[in-house]
């Protein structure tokens, strides 16, 4: 084999594999599966800083949220136990593309966030824990728009 036969093989071997890399980066970036942008990461922490439930409703961007009877919520009336108290959350809105639950007298207000993909339902259930008896608050953006939906929850034991 020539020189010229050689390094034109290392180029090729090189070039196949930058755009495999290139390649796998545009899936995981359409899949989603990259790490949320350093901005939200920020917006988390200041959320997380909140010491009430419009402050942390205004660093989460819904703080003039709307009412709304199309974001549905369910949640026990009475939890035995904070640490798992089931939740769900569905809606018919459309262009559903973020979803936040908050407990208003948790230490951290903000339970959950989910970026919800383009396309999927909006329906999501899952566990929260809840340090005492308190209102469970659903925000749900939609068509760059903030709704709310909120049940009062009793705990008989504290999961904080």
């Amino acid at each position: 084999m020539h020189a010229s036969s050689e390094m034109a093989d290392l180029q090729r071997r090189s070039l196949l594999k930058t755009a495999g890399g290139l390649g796998l980066v545009g899936l995981f970036a359409t899949l989603g599966l990259f790490p949320a942008s350093a901005s939200a990461e920020e917006l988390k922490r200041t959320v997380f800083d909140t010491k009430n439930l419009d402050e942390a409703l205004d660093a989460l961007g819904g703080f003039l949220a709307e009412q709304s009877s199309l974001v549905g919520l369910t949640a026990p009336d009475v939890a035995e136990n904070g640490a798992l108290v089931p939740v769900t959350i569905e809606t018919s809105l459309a262009g559903v593309s973020q979803i936040s639950i908050l407990v208003d007298k948790n230490p951290t207000m903000l339970v959950a966030n989910f970026t919800i993909p383009s396309g999927t339902p909006a329906f999501l259930t899952t566990r929260i824990r809840m340090a005492q008896t308190s209102s469970v608050i659903v925000l749900v953006k939609a068509g760059g728009k903030f709704y709310r939906a909120g049940k009062e929850v009793k705990v008989n034991q504290g999961g904080c």
